[in-house]
């Protein structure tokens, strides 16, 4: 099945793609590699969950969170290379806005890796950073990085 039939079937539109906000691009391939900007889990102009984790933000908020950042990768992904040629991902960056003794940051990670895994199989295993920062963009408790595969050109 093609990654744009699965995302189908899970009844998943990739958005349009907002930004930049800053003097970068939000995609860009080099060889068989895309590297996608930081994405926030923004939902029709609005981020899924804010504040830091726990305390003002759940860490299941901030899971689904995550996984909305992967949905948004892949639609900045899909401005540079058609996204049935995405065949897997590489490497996850989180970025987790964390209460000072909060280090549960790989939980919220989970949120984007295990959808990863659910859409590329075998190809959705990656290696992955997961760090809790003090505060992110308009106070959205996750961004998320991207390195993903596409075949060869």
């Amino acid at each position: 099945m093609s990654l744009s039939q699965k995302l189908n079937s899970l009844g998943i539109a990739l958005p349009a793609v907002s930004g930049p906000f800053g003097a970068y691009v939000p995609a860009k391939r080099v060889g068989n590699l895309v590297y996608v900007a930081g994405q926030l889990p923004m939902e029709d102009g609005k981020p899924l969950a804010t504040g830091q984790v726990p305390s003002k933000c759940p860490i299941d908020q901030a899971k689904t969170a995550a996984r909305q950042c992967v949905i948004n990768a892949l639609a900045a992904a899909a401005t540079v290379v058609p996204i049935d040629q995405i065949t897997g991902i590489l490497r996850v960056g989180a970025f987790v806005s964390s209460d000072t003794a909060f280090t549960a940051q790989p939980q919220v990670a989970n949120g984007a890796s295990e959808f990863l895994l659910e859409l590329f199989g075998e190809g959705g295993k990656h290696v992955r950073a997961a760090v809790g920062v003090n505060t992110l963009p308009l106070d959205a408790s996750v961004e998320i990085e991207f390195i993903f595969m596409t075949e060869q050109e």
